[in-house]
């Protein structure tokens, strides 16, 4: 199997990813995640994803994926601090918002893209809870200020769509486009011997 490495210093996709049966190699990219002037949330995620894909210098395959929350038309980023939380929370508190991801898979010159969107709602989040998850540490460095994965997932009442892009990597749309540079998820997972427990 072709090797791979991750475009990113994220410990959830590579986690993600072994859910495939895949162990990749980590070299976060550093480029500009500033968005463009009225730039759709959806052509955001894929600019980046494709930016970061061919920020990292290697012959070898090479995942980046970029996610973003889209509330309303607007791009929400990683909150600042936590007035710009408070923010954030307020605006999807009780609400329905979309989780937006980039993946781009490239080898040499070729790059094959996908964007995988996921309905999201949250329930009222009150002052207090909202202060509490924000001290626990957890919203700090995610997309929209919660990770579904953990303690925020007391907040979600449901989603549509995929699961596993709200943790931060699609893998129904990362494994077909893996498949179209000859890695085949079930070979992966027969060369690690995973197996399903019943």
């Amino acid at each position: 199997m072709a090797n791979i490495v991750l475009a990113s210093a994220s410990v959830r996709r590579v986690e993600l990813l072994a859910q495939l049966g895949l162990e990749v190699t980590q070299c976060a990219a550093n480029i500009d995640e500033t968005p463009l002037n009225d730039e759709p949330a959806g052509d955001y995620v894929c600019r980046l994803a494709q930016g970061k894909a061919q920020a990292v210098a290697t012959d070898d395959l090479v995942i980046a994926a970029d996610t973003t929350i889209e509330l309303h038309g607007a791009i929400i980023g990683k909150p600042l601090n936590y007035e710009h939380f408070a923010e954030i929370f307020d605006q999807m508190s009780d609400a329905q918002h979309l989780v937006r991801t980039g993946v781009a898979v490239r080898q040499g010159e070729r790059i094959e893209l996908a964007e995988c969107v996921t309905k999201v709602w949250m329930r009222a989040v009150t002052e207090c809870e909202r202060k509490a998850y924000w001290n626990c540490g957890e919203p700090k460095g995610k997309a929209g200020g919660y990770a579904i994965q953990g303690v925020a997932a007391g907040f979600i009442s449901r989603i549509e769509g995929s699961y596993s892009n709200v943790v931060g990597l699609p893998l129904f749309e990362t494994a077909e486009l893996l498949g179209r540079f000859g890695v085949a998820i079930v070979d992966t997972v027969a060369q690690t011997g995973q197996t399903r427990e019943t």
